[in-house]
């Protein structure tokens, strides 16, 4: 048994956005439980990601062990045109990462037994500066504030913000992980140090070096991420690529091996048609490719009394900002280091003050880039 003493967070959401938060309550002397609607371990999931210094931040503020190096280096960023050749190069030194490895640390810095797996949230109530939660198992439990990290599907902003919901932005991100080792030279020589891309009419293709699924950093053991962005109109098109093989439809991803294989040999055709020689070879040796809809949200407010929203729960970026993970990690720092300061009533306005415009204007920046980058007039607004 803990401290009785000590303030307790109950966090909704053992993804990145959850583990974030409980390990920086926890470096503050909070107590937490973690309780994710997932019945599976969620390592494994998930694709690369670029290393940006919010999540350093957090994990260094936390006191976890990275082990090392938790990123893999690339100098140039590279643009190729359709028959590979390379038509714009520039020095913009930076790091990648993977969600898996992400998950892996932040993980490992709990205690066991107290991420809870399968419970999912169906309502909570706040009194006198308490918060109690009820999950479908039949399980509650109470504390001094309640953090919805739970997600796109949140959970908790369902019942915060009624009727708010991602809206989709007219486009979905292919996504693949292929092992180092299982490309030809060919590829390996041109894409060994660079972040890899190329534009056409209405898609984008990009691609850099990850740790391994293992989390290994070691040459030869590492994995090529790649991402295609690609535009697929709302309604009946959508839906039927985000049907699974199993025929359930997915409101935000497919998963790896969960593709239906006439939309993974139809991606592989497609490459061939419209990519250079090496992201062809790229996608062709990908076993699992996944899919993503690229979608947006902005909460209007992130603190409800003693329940507050962060992470996807709150805002969600477009990719090409390469501030989702990093989103994440500052909500959760900022968090901790105001309530480590102050009493929670005061740090929580403090933090919605600081975090609530910087969320906004995220979200904003990712749409401006977005439509740019394929070519959309306007911003959807289909919800998802």
């Amino acid at each position: 048994m803990g401290n009785r003493e000590s303030p307790r967070a109950l966090i909704i959401g053992g993804s990145l956005s959850g583990l974030f938060a409980a390990t920086a309550l926890r470096a503050i002397g909070w107590e937490v439980e973690v309780f994710e609607r997932s019945a599976s371990e969620l390592s494994g999931r998930g694709g690369g990601l670029v290393l940006q210094p919010d999540v350093l931040a957090a994990i260094e503020f936390a006191g976890l062990n990275a082990g090392g190096a938790i990123g893999v280096p690339s100098g140039d960023r590279i643009f190729l045109n359709k028959a590979g050749e390379v038509v714009q190069r520039s020095h913009s030194p930076q790091a990648q990462s993977s969600w898996n490895l992400l998950y892996g640390i932040l993980k490992r810095g709990l205690p066991a037994g107290l991420v809870h797996g399968n419970e999912q949230l169906v309502r909570f109530a706040q009194q006198d500066g308490r918060v109690t939660a009820h999950f479908a198992s039949g399980r509650q439990a109470s504390g001094d504030l309640l953090i919805g990290a739970d997600g796109p599907s949140s959970a908790v902003r369902a019942q915060l913000l009624p009727g708010l919901a991602p809206t989709y932005a007219g486009y979905v991100a292919w996504r693949g992980l292929v092992p180092e080792a299982q490309v030809a030279a060919s590829v390996r020589d041109l894409l060994q140090g660079v972040f890899a891309f190329q534009h056409g009419d209405g898609h984008m293709l990009l691609e850099y070096m990850v740790p391994g699924r293992d989390e290994s950093m070691q040459p030869g053991k590492r994995r090529w991420n790649w991402v295609w962005y690609r535009k697929v109109a709302a309604g009946a098109q959508l839906c039927r690529l985000m049907t699974d093989a199993g025929g359930t439809l997915r409101r935000f991803s497919v998963a790896p091996g969960a593709v239906k294989p006439r939309d993974a040999a139809a991606l592989r055709e497609d490459a061939q048609m419209l990519l250079a020689p090496v992201f062809q070879q790229l996608i062709a040796a990908t076993d699992k490719p996944f899919i993503q809809t690229i979608i947006d949200l902005a909460v209007p407010r992130m603190v409800f009394g003693r329940a507050i929203l962060l992470g996807d729960a709150a805002f969600i970026a477009r990719p090409h900002t390469a501030g989702g993970a990093a989103k994440a990690a500052a909500n959760a720092r900022v968090l901790a280091e105001l309530l480590r300061d102050e009493g929670i009533d005061a740090a929580l306005a403090r933090w919605e003050q600081s975090q609530l415009p910087a969320g906004q204007g995220l979200v904003q920046r990712g749409i401006e880039a977005g439509n740019r980058i394929m070519n959309i007039q306007a911003q959807r607004s289909d919800h998802v």
